[in-house]
């Protein structure tokens, strides 16, 4: 495993290169063109690296990226996204730079240098013959806006496979990420009657005054001990002030760490009822992400890593995190996942965006021998 090490931070240079280049082509999730643009770089980086390179298109985003390099007998997914939260031109402000050991740029940490250090952790492989796994790469380019069209592509792929390294950005100081939240979006619309505030105010029935009432009623559903949260974030009702709102709406984010909070959230929204017999509810949304539950699989899978970081001289943390990937959709399949393989940093969707520069060639060291451990060890 030493070797790996070794031959990863000889290519250190090639390393930032690949991440700067793939951070100049800045890929907002909504803009296709540049998406693809960014995607046709990634595509020869990954034909370069040796690998069966299939884009896959799409009509409103942009199209998504897979590639293949043979091995056996083991089958894993390497798993990422090169869209970002960032519009094009946002380089400008945030200038590619090093300063003080650390790597700057819009998406270098969520999750362009991911990438880079998946290629050239299976480089490392190949030029030492190291026994290898089958790898699947998939790169999709919608995961910044919920992953609609590209969740049924990951859940076919993770179905196929033995194990899923999700190459999201590690926690802070580099663990590893064994539990998300699962994620959703529940929205409420309320319908009243309208009528004037001053002259007839009980011939109204006010839709601000009862979705008011229903938020007061779907924070309790809040349970910060276990990790569950509700939130509402957006609201918006009625017309002008002297006139009983008709209408009014809010969207409320939730979380919950579990699939039994989940489904007892979902229920509870659809539930729902109003004080006014005049006022009607509408209740849409839902889970969009379920939970990346520690299942056995998980535990088996960073054990697996954890010893693999002890062998390459260091100590690989685990810990949770509020937020959720593609991963979720993987380990809720029973696929066993293990998420935060990325580098180290700070600052996604953040001015101070960055990646450490030392911490990149042991990345690639590390998935290079995970990889290899998950396909039985070196030949």
């Amino acid at each position: 495993m030493i070797e790996l090490i070794g031959y990863c931070k000889s290519e250190s240079s090639a390393l930032r290169r690949d991440i700067e280049a793939l951070v100049r082509l800045e890929s907002p999730s909504d803009d296709k063109a540049a998406v693809d643009r960014c995607g046709d770089a990634l595509v020869s980086m990954l034909d370069a690296a040796g690998g069966r390179v299939a884009r896959l298109p799409q009509e409103n985003r942009g199209d998504h990226v897979r590639a293949e390099f043979p091995g056996g007998p083991r089958r894993v997914l390497i798993l990422g996204h090169f869209d970002t939260v960032w519009p094009v031109g946002q380089i400008e402000r945030m200038p590619i730079r090093e300063e003080d050991g650390r790597l700057h740029g819009p998406g270098v940490y969520d999750m362009k240098a991911s990438i880079a250090i998946a290629l050239l952790a299976v480089r490392a492989l190949e030029v030492h013959g190291q026994a290898r796994p089958r790898i699947v790469m998939l790169w999709t380019t919608d995961e910044e806006v919920g992953s609609a069209t590209s969740r049924a592509l990951i859940e076919s792929e993770a179905r196929e496979s033995d194990a899923v390294l999700v190459a999201e950005p590690s926690l802070p100081g580099g663990a590893c990420k064994t539990q998300r939240k699962g994620c959703g979006e529940f929205n409420l619309k309320v319908h009243g009657i309208s009528a004037h505030a001053g002259i007839d105010p009980r011939l109204g029935a006010s839709a601000v005054h009862e979705l008011a009432r229903l938020i007061l009623a779907v924070e309790k559903l809040a349970d910060p001990d276990r990790g569950v949260s509700v939130n509402a974030g957006v609201i918006s009702g009625g017309t002008r002030p002297n006139v009983i709102a008709e209408t009014a709406e809010a969207a409320i984010d939730v979380r919950a760490p579990t699939m039994a909070d989940a489904a007892r959230l979902d229920e509870q929204f659809r539930k729902l009822q109003v004080t006014d017999p005049r006022v009607k509810i509408e209740v849409t949304g839902g889970f969009e992400r379920p939970p990346l539950e520690r299942t056995p699989g998980v535990a088996r899978l960073y054990l697996q890593a954890r010893d693999v970081a002890r062998a390459l001289g260091r100590d690989l943390g685990e810990g949770g995190t509020g937020g959720g990937s593609d991963g979720n959709f993987t380990a809720a399949l029973g696929v066993p996942t293990l998420d935060g393989l990325g580098p180290d940093g700070a600052g996604a969707h953040a001015l101070h965006e960055h990646v450490l520069l030392a911490d990149l060639p042991w990345r690639a060291a590390f998935m290079a021998a995970l990889l290899q451990g998950i396909n039985g060890g070196a030949e």
